[in-house]
């Protein structure tokens, strides 16, 4: 028998071993000592995960021996064990080299070449079966011969995420997967919110474009009323989880899982959720479920695994029928899509996708998509589906970014305001010669669009902000972009002058969730300059990289560097360090444009 003392040490040692405690810390690049984001710590042997912030900081509930792991993209991963009298765990990754390794690009498929003084071999990697819509940058239109610009809005945020996660994995970034509104989308504006009775606010900005100091740049922004979650009407939500084998991977289903729970945990009693999933086949694996059960929903969710062929179709068609039978009168209806878009069973190119979301759409419910993963992604799917099902599109690169649409932007993501929202902008010839849409190429409407309420467009979710950007060149200046017209035998073009101190006359209609008539807004700006602020400039440096991106004639030479600068100098509010991110992906993205070699 033990004396009693060793019983006591033993016991007392068995209990300071488990007591729970806060675990923090920096993880870093061990060649540069730069912060990693987006670091996937997982406590071994349990389900506990925790992800470092933009700077590389984390922090986390552990006990005295606890094993950490960490593991980044590109990185070692290294396990670490919690000690007695550890509060505070900095960790360094080291890149994963063996000796010499690159990447051999031939056609789409990829290879990686392990070289050391004796062996060359290779090792086949899979082939990128990436696909994304093309892009053709619009071009300045002549005010004389086309003086009206008309298009949706566009609150989708993906294109950012999308290429965050290429440069985090060091990959060079095609065209079309760049859409420069939503680069300039995915970051707050200090808009006012709205005080009338419509449910957006308006605001623009005029002065010189940073890039050419001959051109103008005008900034027409729209601020959505910010409803609180406790007003938001009941929900009746329907998870359609696509767990085929192509989402069989860690940044698929397993991060698709956690993003979902971040929601689960902000749901009411008086919220229902269905789950529909679809591989081979699909099938209701939880019916409609209130919200106070959030044990029993996320148990349905850490049932699921993946493995089948995609058929999205039959997916979609069972989650609106589930949608439709427990349809909400008032309420909000949704479907939440998780994919990584690769079907290939039933209907799946995006034509059949599109004429399937377009007949139900008209019942009230509306589509939410949230894209994951990588080497099969379809973003042209995953756009036509939420563009059509009067919804929005996200792309899930990290928790962090599941946490900002699932949780810091729950209300706008799930929750619209304002439907079929477009805009509509008439340039006055006294003062504009010609103007630019920087983006928004995917989004144009014929100008007898904008009237015609049964064209689509976009919609408008609480609190959402959207910025458009017009390059201008002032009536009087001469520019290389503009190509000569002959004037026109049987039309007269000559301005009036009744309107001579305005710019230019932006209208916006849009109807409400529930609406089938449009209402109209009238906003007319006058030929002023607007003293800039940090909020203006930084969404031109977010253009200019997008056109930098896109190798852009229209940058007029503007360097990486540059466009870094403008942004350093106008991060302004900062609060959750989307800014600062942005600036070190900038510095991180090392794949030259032809403009900068030629």
């Amino acid at each position: 028998m033990k004396p009693l003392y060793i019983f006591l040490f033993s016991l007392a040692t068995t209990l300071m071993s488990a007591q729970t405690k806060t675990i923090s810390g920096k993880v870093t690049d061990a060649n540069d000592g730069t912060g990693l984001p987006g670091v996937n710590i997982l406590i071994k042997n349990t389900k506990t995960t925790a992800h470092t912030d933009f700077d590389g900081n984390y922090t986390l509930k552990a006990e005295t021996g606890d094993i950490l792991v960490f593991s980044y993209i590109g990185m070692l991963t290294k396990e670490v064990k919690v000690k007695s009298n550890d509060k505070i765990i900095n960790v360094k990754l080291e890149a994963d080299q063996v000796e010499l390794e690159e990447i051999v690009t031939i056609g789409y498929a990829s290879k990686k070449r392990v070289s050391n003084q004796s062996l060359i071999s290779y090792e086949t990697l899979p082939v990128n079966t990436e696909s994304y819509a093309e892009i053709n940058e619009n071009g300045f239109l002549q005010v004389n011969y086309k003086p009206l610009s008309t298009f949706s809005i566009d609150v989708d945020k993906a294109s950012y995420s999308n290429m965050r996660r290429m440069i985090n994995n060091g990959e060079e970034i095609p065209t079309d997967a760049i859409k420069t509104e939503e680069l300039i989308n995915y970051f707050n504006y200090d808009y006012k919110q709205p005080s009338g009775k419509d449910p957006f606010s308006i605001e623009t900005s005029l002065n010189k474009a940073p890039w050419n100091e001959k051109h103008e740049l005008i900034k027409i922004g729209i601020k959505g009323k910010e409803v609180p979650l406790e007003n938001i009407p009941a929900s009746n939500l329907v998870f359609l989880i696509d767990v085929s084998g192509s989402m069989n991977a860690s940044n698929k289903l397993p991060l698709l899982k956690s993003a979902y729970k971040l929601l689960v945990n902000q749901l009411r009693p008086e919220d229902m959720v269905s789950i529909v999933v679809y591989a081979s086949a699909s099938g209701l694996v939880l019916p409609p479920t209130s919200g106070k059960d959030k044990n029993k929903i996320l148990e349905a969710l850490d049932k699921l695994e993946a493995g089948g062929s995609t058929a999205g179709g039959e997916g979609l068609s069972l989650a609106y029928k589930t949608a439709e039978e427990n349809f909400i009168k008032n309420g909000n209806n949704r479907i939440i899509l998780a994919t990584d878009g690769d079907f290939n069973v039933g209907p799946s190119s995006d034509k059949e996708m599109e004429d399937l979301i377009e007949e139900k759409r008209e019942g009230g419910v509306f589509l939410t998509c949230l894209g994951f993963g990588m080497g099969n992604y379809k973003d042209s799917k995953m756009e036509t589906l939420a563009d059509k099902g009067n919804g929005n599109y996200g792309y899930i690169d990290t928790m962090q970014e599941a946490q900002r649409v699932l949780g810091t932007e729950f209300g706008g993501t799930l929750y619209t305001i304002a439907k079929d929202v477009k805009i509509q902008v008439e340039f006055n010839p006294n003062k504009v010669k010609a103007y630019r849409l920087i983006g928004y190429e995917n989004r144009l409407l014929n100008d007898e669009d904008f009237k015609d309420d049964t064209k689509d467009a976009g919609e408008l979710g609480s609190g959402h902000t959207v910025t458009a950007l017009y390059e201008l060149i002032p009536t009087g200046v001469d520019s290389k972009y503009l190509k000569g017209i002959d004037s026109l035998k049987y039309t007269k073009t000559s301005p009036t002058n009744k309107y001579n101190d305005e710019l230019l006359t932006v209208r916006f209609r849009y109807k409400k969730p529930d609406g089938d008539t449009s209402k109209e807004i009238i906003e007319t700006v006058k030929d002023e300059y607007t003293k800039t602020n940090s909020d203006y400039n930084f969404a031109a440096a977010v253009a200019m990289w997008g056109m930098y991106l896109r190798d852009s004639d229209y940058l007029n030479g503007v360097t990486k560097d540059e466009i870094i600068n403008i942004a350093e100098q106008n991060k302004g509010k900062d609060n959750q360090g989307y800014r600062s991110e942005f600036i070190r992906l900038m510095k991180s993205y090392n794949y030259n444009p032809k403009q900068e070699t030629k």
